[in-house]
């Protein structure tokens, strides 16, 4: 299992020296999150900064970007790594899309389908000069000429991971991925279930060759000291129970018997009560979601739990090079698991 690093761009001129510290410190990847930052532009500046680590986004936010734009992005990144570039891709949700973005949103599985078919189709024409021609219900390409194709390259072949919680999308990335970012919220028991044979069913379907990798940030809970703990516990609990109060996320509530849960979330939800969500996760649902742990037992807990199950992990919480103790967690961590 490879053990790897999400980080929040809060400080673009930042990120190079913290990639140099997360693969300094022996991680195997980086990840960029989109959040209130551009998850593209810090990666560029951590590919300059280091030689070794992969180096990707999970995720970036399809539907509101051309594939074009996002096929000349990904290849330049890919281009300036030197093939340690992974295009982690999600969909979001339809008000996001339509209200924050103001973009058109359709059947998100199909419409992801074409995204990544048409993506394929421009990269083959960038790296082959043959005309671009991609004809689907959402994106349509016919016009690609010289001036505006960049040279062929060794790294083309950029590997696209997609994200996702029920089994829609895990069929997708079966039948036509790399990788999947499993979401944060999830159990080990829906990712047997549910998940698994999703991805299974999609891969049978599947021309492509090598294992889907299966890749997540883990829920933990962990401190010095008990008051340390309790933080963590609520902070967790919070997390979880906001992604549970999404209506596309109930399946895997129902497959805990959980189904009551998310109408008492959103009613507290309505009223504004942010503050009362974590209330409604007892301390037996989060041991379901989260390893809880003294620190110097997390990477070990974690191997544990998903020796098997994934590929590539880390922590949910961000790397922080900020805040000593939690750099000293992750280093710990990624020491542990090296091994």
């Amino acid at each position: 299992m490879k053990f790897e690093v999400s980080i929040l761009s809060e400080d673009l001129n930042a990120v190079g020296a913290i990639a140099q510290m997360v693969e300094a410190d022996g991680f195997a990847g980086l990840w960029l999150a989109e959040t209130a930052n551009n998850p593209f532009l810090p990666l560029a500046h951590a590919a300059l900064a280091t030689e070794r680590i992969s180096l990707g986004t999970a995720v970036a936010i399809a539907f509101p970007r051309s594939p074009m734009t996002m096929a000349q992005t990904a290849w330049d990144l890919a281009e300036q790594s030197r093939g340690r570039f992974v295009l982690g891709l999600g969909t979001q949700v339809k008000p996001h899309i339509e209200k924050r973005f103001s973009a058109n949103w359709g059947k998100p599985v199909r419409q992801l389908r074409e995204y990544i078919d048409s993506l394929r189709a421009i990269w083959r024409s960038f790296q082959t000069g043959e005309p671009l021609q991609y004809h689907g219900d959402y994106y349509r390409f016919s016009l690609l000429t010289p001036a505006f194709a960049p040279p062929p390259m060794p790294w083309h072949d950029i590997p696209i991971y997609i994200a996702g919680v029920n089994t829609g999308l895990a069929r997708l990335a079966g039948e036509v991925c790399a990788g999947f970012h499993v979401h944060s919220y999830h159990t080990p028991r829906y990712l047997r279930e549910v998940l698994l044979p999703a991805f299974q069913q999609g891969r049978a379907k599947s021309q492509l060759q090598n294992p889907l990798q299966l890749s997540s940030a883990i829920f933990v809970v962990t401190g010095e000291n008990a008051a340390d703990i309790e933080e963590s516990k609520i902070m967790t609990k919070s997390q979880i129970a906001f992604y549970a109060s999404t209506p596309s996320y109930r399946p895997l509530l129902e497959l805990h018997g959980w189904a009551d849960l998310a109408p008492r979330l959103n009613a507290l939800l309505r009223r504004g009560k942010w503050n009362e969500l974590h209330a409604l996760i007892s301390d037996d649902m989060l041991a379901e979601f989260a390893i809880i742990a003294p620190p110097d037992e997390l990477p070990y807990r974690l191997r544990e739990r998903y020796d098997g199950l994934l590929d590539r992990a880390g922590f949910y919480f961000p790397y922080d090079t900020s805040d000593s103790s939690k750099r000293l967690v992750w280093q710990h961590a990624a020491k542990a698991l090296a091994r």
